[in-house]
């Protein structure tokens, strides 16, 4: 089976229309991208006769679109009178390298014809290949109705604009004829006027009429004999005539000028909002963003009053509603609008006005979907009028992104639950492997302690006896100083870390702290500098103490014995600064930002041996940040390492 060619994959173009036999010509293009395994695009190219279908025809060419869709066909619509021309254009722009039409379009054998669509196609698509499906015999009955320039209503300043463009030309020609120019630039002025006329109103009828009307002035006035509707030169009704015709078409030349720019306008604004809408929903953050934005952009492009459900799980939840004038419309909120909303999103199809599924509803409902998985419903009030096929196209174009972005916003917030998710389970398993390490060290110590006093108590001397019970202390000390600051840590992580803040005295939490922190701290000199007698602070008296006990256990255990701890206590601008140093190794530069964070315990090792679980710094830093203060650590000159903390103080009042 034939795959590419030349190294080019295929892309086939089939041309959508009303005409009975388009079915047959759609499945032979989808028969044909299955072969080739390429893309297959439908085409419809929205002309002037659109306006002007038949009903039957209408819903014939809806039908034919469905078919091409259910095919796996992606539907485009591009709007011009000049069809061949449309879809050459379409397929250079899109990398068209085939395309299929029914022989309806190709040549009728007649000696005088004009060229028909596959021969104009040809010739503006040289390189395409032109696949010409035979249809004629299910096209003998069809006959489109084509469209007509309806009658303009009255207008009086269209009337007013060509009687003063018709007034003015003849005055200036009455000018030249007086100075001496010929009949050929009074004519020239003529056709100037009635270019002129065309541009300025809104409908051809106005040009022809002042075209007809500077033929009989031309020879009412310029003509011998004049002020007559007779001419005695032979030539003259030729003159007349040509005269006519020039300005007949150079009249219908500008309108179709105006109508080609009025469309160019016209697509380029719809343009305009589908590409405002893909930038705009790449910056949204959220999905109340998304819904806000898409229906900002629908009211944009339709003018018409928007409802969108979003969908969450299996039901939709309540709707948004967003009005042109933004009044409430109570009638797009009704239990049976609800219904139709919910139906649409279990079956993925569209429904409401202007289709057969719930045909009185005032609103036409599309699903808000990415293939077959549906984001949300929006109804759009039709107001009784149906969309074009470009704002159709527009219209699902937009519904694609906005589906595109809300699956990108669940994409982005379960991938960052997932990552919370792995996060937790990191810390979790972290914990565990670094408790049952770290818990082993004193469980044993106290195990054999106890297994010797058990064994021979009477047989061990009594300084011995008393090492083994204040071992079996210390390490149970050190035990309970782990659950605490676990729990602590838990609770912090839970958010039910409850702070009981009051007026203390800073000397006062320093002393606690200091008796808590046990024998550890008989073989180092541990020194409190203050520099005012007395200090008050607003915090939790008992999670400062534990900050203290982390910080000063902290210096004890990275620091010889007989090594000076120093604690100090200043306040400036009603801040507390208390700080905690020692002139132990100190704390490298690359680990001063990571020694706060969970489990980090880095390179350097306890004096006792014994690791850290690296849970007391980040304790600390959770508990002051709770307090409205900040933590840090710095160099001690010449060595060691300063961990301070701020704390709110209060003022101090003495009463003699």
């Amino acid at each position: 089976m034939l795959k590419e060619t030349d190294g080019k994959q295929e892309h086939i173009l089939v041309c959508l229309s009303s005409a009975p036999s388009n079915t047959k010509i759609i499945r032979t293009a989808a028969r044909m991208a299955e072969a080739f395994q390429g893309n297959l695009t439908a085409l419809y190219v929205e002309t002037p006769d659109f306006a002007v279908m038949e009903d039957a025809n209408k819903k014939r060419l809806e039908a034919n679109t469905h078919l091409a869709k259910s095919l796996g066909a992606s539907i485009e619509t591009v709007q011009g009178d000049d069809v061949p021309y449309q879809i050459a254009e379409f397929a250079r722009l899109s990398g068209v390298t085939k395309i299929v039409l029914g022989r309806s379009a190709a040549s009728r054998h007649r000696i005088f014809r004009r060229p028909t669509l596959t021969d104009r196609l040809i010739a503006s698509a040289p390189n395409v290949d032109i696949h010409i499906i035979p249809d004629r015999a299910t096209n003998n009955l069809y006959h489109p109705r084509h469209a007509r320039k309806s009658m303009p209503s009255f207008k009086i300043t269209d009337v007013l604009k060509s009687t003063t463009i018709l007034s003015l030309v003849t005055l200036m020609n009455i000018l030249l004829f007086a100075l001496g120019f010929t009949d050929a630039n009074i004519i020239m002025v003529y056709i100037l006027g009635v270019l002129v006329t065309a541009i300025l109103t809104t409908h051809q009828i106005y040009s022809i009429v002042s075209a007809a009307l500077s033929v009989i002035l031309f020879n009412f006035i310029f003509t011998q004999p004049r002020f007559s509707l007779h001419a005695f030169d032979a030539g003259y009704p030729i003159t007349f005539a040509v005269m006519f015709l020039a300005a007949y078409i150079t009249g219908s030349l500008a309108i179709r000028l105006k109508d080609n720019a009025r469309q160019s306008a016209q697509s380029a604004y719809r343009t305009r909002i589908l590409f405002d809408t893909d930038q705009l929903l790449n910056r949204a953050e959220n999905q109340d963003e998304i819904i806000a934005i898409l229906a900002e952009q629908l009211i944009k492009l339709l003018n018409r009053d928007i409802i969108i459900y979003r969908k969450n799980r299996d039901s939709l939840e309540a709707p948004a509603v967003f009005t042109v004038d933004g009044h409430e419309t109570p009638a797009l909120l009704t239990c049976e609008e609800r219904t139709i909303a919910e139906w649409v999103a279990r079956n993925n199809q569209h429904a409401g006005a202007t289709t057969d599924i719930f045909p009185d509803s005032p609103c036409l409902y599309l699903a808000i979907r990415i293939n077959q998985r549906v984001y949300g419903v929006v109804g759009i009030a039709t107001r009784g009028e149906k969309l074009d096929s470009f704002e159709n196209s527009v219209l699902l174009s937009m519904l694609g992104e906005g589906a595109l972005a809300l699956e990108n916003e669940k994409n982005a917030r379960e991938k960052e639950e997932a990552a919370i998710l792995a996060k937790n389970e990191q810390l979790r398993a972290n914990l565990l492997r670094a408790i049952s390490h770290d818990l082993r060290t004193p469980l044993t110590s106290i195990s054999g302690n106890a297994s010797i006093l058990l064994s021979g108590e009477e047989s061990i001397d009594e300084s011995v006896r008393r090492q083994l019970y204040q071992n079996i202390h210390d390490e149970s000390l050190w035990l309970i100083n782990l659950v605490e600051n676990l729990l602590s840590v838990t609770r912090i992580e839970d958010g039910r870390m409850n702070l009981n803040p009051s007026t203390e005295l800073i000397d006062e939490i320093i002393d606690e702290a200091l008796r808590h922190v046990g024998r550890r701290s008989t073989n180092h000199r541990i020194i409190v500098e203050k520099e005012k007698d007395y200090t008050l602070v607003h915090a939790d008296a008992k999670l400062i103490v534990q900050v203290l006990i982390n910080l000063i256990d902290n210096a004890v255990k990275y620091t010889p014995q007989e090594s000076d701890i120093l604690i100090t206590v200043a306040e400036h601008s009603g801040v507390a600064h208390i700080s905690v140093a020692d002139n132990g190794p100190g704390v490298p530069d690359d680990a001063k930002e990571k020694v706060f964070e969970m489990f980090y315990t880095g390179a350097a090792h306890a004096s006792d041996g014994r690791r850290s679980l690296g849970l007391g710094l980040c304790l600390c830093r959770s508990i002051v940040n709770a307090h409205g203060g900040t933590i840090s650590v710095r160099d001690n000159i010449p060595t060691g390492a300063v961990f301070e903390f701020t704390l709110p103080s209060e003022e101090v009042s003495i009463y003699e």
